[in-house]
């Protein structure tokens, strides 16, 4: 079994930064991709940001150059660290993660978390 644990969401005036920090743990043999998606209300799933076990990133044209993604492949951890807000960054944050669960088992799961809430006010 695997979770995945957010933590860092909150509410930032316009202009201000927050840093979402995800966690993965359980029976893990390895993670390929990393990553962050959110949601706002009424609209669907997006993508925000992802990174590769080996670094490549990849994000969406709204944030390019105002967040970064970054993860610690030893923890199984991935931050995204969130600069400039906008109102129109108000979502709820999911992390998400394409792993391998046993070395004997080549299928890749996904597993994503609970989420957490952002706001920014204008």
């Amino acid at each position: 079994q695997v979770q995945l644990v957010e933590s860092g969401g909150g509410l930032v005036q316009a202009g201000g930064s927050l840093r979402l920090s995800c966690a993965a743990s359980g029976t893990i043999f390895s993670i390929n991709t990393m990553g962050w998606y959110r949601q706002a209300p009424g609209k669907q799933r997006e993508l925000v940001a992802v990174i590769s076990s080996g670094g490549n990133t990849n994000y969406a044209d709204s944030v390019k150059g105002l967040f970064t993604i970054s993860r610690d492949n030893a923890k199984n951890t991935v931050d995204l660290q969130m600069n400039s807000l906008k109102p129109e960054d108000t979502a709820d944050y999911f992390c998400y993660a394409d792993l391998r669960t046993t070395s004997w088992d080549t299928r890749r799961y996904e597993y994503w978390g609970r989420g957490t809430q952002v706001t920014v006010s204008s």
